[in-house]
C-alpha cells in the first residue's frame, strides 16, 4: 500500500526553517506538498477558504502578531478546522508550553533538534507516520 501525498501547510516565520522543510522534503523524495504561511493570521486567511484544507498543521509556537497558541485556540474553535492535525514543531521544550498544546488539542509535539541529520531523520518519520494515517476528512 502507497503512503499518502500529503498537503502539510507550515507555519513558521524563520525563512530558514522553511527552507529546511523544504530542503528535507525534496532530497529524500518526498512527495507532499507544502503551503507556507508566515504566522498564525496568514495561517487562518488560508484556512478560511476552506476550499483546500491541508491534510496536517506544522506549527511553530514562536512567532510575531499571533503566536502558536494563540492560534491553536482560534483553529480549535472552529467546528470544522478542528479536526485538522496540527503538530508543533518548536526549539522549546517548556513544559508549560507543551502541557498547554496538548490541553488546546494538538496531535504532536516535536522539539526541532539543532543537528541537521537528526531535523531529516525526526521530519520523515513524523511524515511517514502522518501519510499512513487515517486522516478525519469532512
Amino acid at each position: 500500500m502507497e503512503d499518502k501525498k500529503l498537503k502539510i501547510l507550515l507555519i513558521e516565520d524563520d525563512a530558514i526553517e522553511v527552507m529546511k522543510l523544504n530542503r528535507t522534503i525534496s532530497s529524500k523524495g518526498l512527495d507532499h506538498t507544502i503551503v507556507e504561511a508566515n504566522n498564525g493570521e496568514e495561517a487562518l486567511e488560508i484556512l478560511r477558504k476552506k476550499d483546500a484544507l491541508p491534510d496536517i498543521i506544522l506549527l511553530d509556537l514562536n512567532m510575531p502578531k499571533m503566536n502558536g497558541i494563540e492560534f491553536l485556540s482560534i483553529l480549535k474553535a472552529d467546528d470544522v478546522l478542528k479536526y485538522l492535525p496540527t503538530v508543533v514543531l518548536s526549539t522549546s521544550s517548556n513544559d508549560k508550553d507543551v502541557m498547554e498544546c496538548y490541553r488546546i488539542g494538538i496531535a504532536g509535539y516535536v522539539i526541532k533538534p539543532l543537528k541537521y541529520e537528526d531535523y531529516v531523520s525526526k521530519i520523515v518519520k513524523l511524515l511517514a507516520y502522518w501519510s499512513m494515517n487515517e486522516l478525519i476528512k469532512k
